[in-house]
């Protein structure tokens, strides 16, 4: 719909990507009108090619493009294999651990995002959202105290201007307009590395039937993923302490071959490998400084989601997750404002406190993950001792993920929050350790670890109710005064 002061939608999406377009889907199916700018024209590179079985069989299903994700040809992944911790095996863990992902949907995907991505753009499309790349987003003005739109520039130079009852900045670690929701954008100190990465053709393989899994290797300088994207592609990246920034920057491609000669497994499984060179994969690239949480997700008339709000780690494939599973919860607090089922501060609080719980989940297990694995000669690995903490990253942790949210944690209670992690870590090695003792290779004592089955819970609800629908479990509240999802999963209703 056209004004004298521009176009008029329901929603605007700033981003394509799996946040904007899972977002953009969500609220489209309720017949609300969405426009979505993306930057880019795709299909288009993009890092984060690790899935979990949430975003495959709970939020695709929701949305309705599962069936095409699974005709995509993408790598298929029943788990991570890791060498970490003090085992000096590689171990395996599998999905089909968490009972509710048990079964046919125990499994999810290696993609290449250039494929992945458009699939969930072209949904967006498909069930009514009016998409337009190569469309930047120059900033978001407000009126009458709220956001009300934003002005774009299109491929050919030209600005418009858009309203729209809600702007949501699905536009990633590099977003122009985050700040416009308020607060602050904080940087993880724990989680400061560097990550240096690239493709190479004809790797070895994981033997089967763990072939499609993810390898997670620690050594002294830091960790390597291992991602076998198809048959003959791999993306290889260390993950490393920040200080090595500067001498990346310098000379990537050799630094790069200089810590793949520093960890035995990823030299051996390169050995025969050729770096791509040429075509999309032909680069290397670096990403710093890139774990960090904002301090805010909303204000009236605007919503971060995504890589907007916040990332923590690659190390257990939580960005495609965190950023679907954000944009459906914006999607449900955005519809039911619209249709007058709850009022916008209760649906944005349900929003928030939800997405917060979930990054706040990942962020504790991560640490105790990190703090598993011991090697006390690496400067990389003591200085992510929690044991040896200070706790003003903790106390920060505990801050804005706890405090500001729900109330539930004091800044006090920073000693207790890193007993727990370190508590957890210990738990968590003991079954690493036991699996990887084990004849059988029973998963059994790694899912009775507490963080281990609180990181997968949120993921298999999801999951089995896309599976199940009406024959799941009633749904409960998260918190005490909180919402559940309606029947379809697109809208907050309060439990009966």
């Amino acid at each position: 719909m056209h004004t004298a002061n521009g176009e008029q939608f329901d929603v605007v999406v700033v981003g394509g990507g799996p946040g904007g377009s899972t977002l953009a889907a969500v609220v489209a199916l309720r017949g609300h009108r969405v426009l979505v700018l993306e930057s880019e024209q795709f299909p288009r590179y993009q890092i984060g090619e690790s899935l979990l079985p949430p975003t495959v069989h709970g939020i695709c299903k929701l949305i309705g493009c599962s069936d095409e994700v699974a005709r995509a040809g993408f790598t298929r992944k029943l788990g991570g294999t890791f060498r970490w911790g003090a085992s000096p095996d590689p171990w395996t863990f599998s999905f089909s651990v968490a009972p509710r992902m048990a079964g046919p949907t125990s499994f999810a995907y290696q993609v290449e995002r250039m494929k992945f991505d458009k699939i969930l753009m072209d949904n967006a499309r498909r069930v009514g959202a009016d998409v337009r790349e190569q469309c930047t987003v120059r900033s978001v003005f407000d009126e009458d105290g709220r956001a009300a739109g934003v002005s774009y520039c299109d491929a050919a130079g030209n600005e418009h201007l858009v309203r729209a009852r809600f702007v949501v900045d699905a536009s990633g670690h590099r977003s122009r307009i985050y700040r416009s929701v308020g607060g602050s954008r904080t940087y993880s100190d724990f989680f400061r590395n560097v990550a240096l990465f690239g493709y190479f053709e004809n790797g070895k393989r994981l033997p089967e039937p763990n072939s499609g899994n993810i390898f997670s290797c620690a050594f002294d300088s830091g960790w390597f993923w291992y991602i076998p994207l198809s048959p003959t592609i791999t993306s290889v990246g260390a993950v490393v302490h920040q200080e090595l920034a500067n001498k990346i920057q310098g000379d990537p491609e050799g630094m790069l071959l200089k810590l793949i000669e520093e960890s035995p497994h990823i030299s051996d499984y390169l050995a025969d490998a050729r770096r791509v060179t040429d075509g999309v994969y032909g680069q290397v690239r670096v990403r710093k400084d890139y774990s960090y949480c904002h301090t805010t997700f909303w204000r009236p008339g605007l919503v971060l989601v995504g890589d907007a709000a916040c990332f923590v780690d690659p190390v257990f494939s939580s960005g495609v997750h965190l950023a679907t599973y954000s944009a459906m919860l914006a999607g449900r607090s955005i519809n039911s404002v619209m249709e007058g089922v709850v009022g916008e501060e209760a649906a944005f609080r349900e929003f928030e406190a939800r997405y917060r719980r979930e990054y706040g989940v990942f962020y504790e297990f991560l640490v105790s993950f990190y703090e598993m694995h011991a090697d006390e000669a690496s400067y990389f690995w003591a200085a992510r001792k929690v044991t040896n903490s200070s706790h003003s990253e903790l106390e920060a942790f505990v801050s804005l993920v706890g405090g500001l949210s729900s109330g539930e944690f004091r800044l006090s209670e920073a000693d207790a929050i890193a007993g727990r992690l370190s508590s957890g870590s210990k738990d968590f090695g003991n079954a690493v350790q036991r699996l990887a003792d084990s004849e059988t290779g029973s998963m059994v004592p790694l899912f009775k670890t507490p963080m281990v089955r609180k990181v997968m819970h949120e993921g298999s609800q999801l999951q089995a109710r896309a599976d199940l629908g009406a024959e799941f479990d009633v749904e409960q509240p998260f918190f005490s005064d909180g919402m559940i999802s309606s029947a379809d999963g697109l809208l907050w209703v309060y439990p009966e």
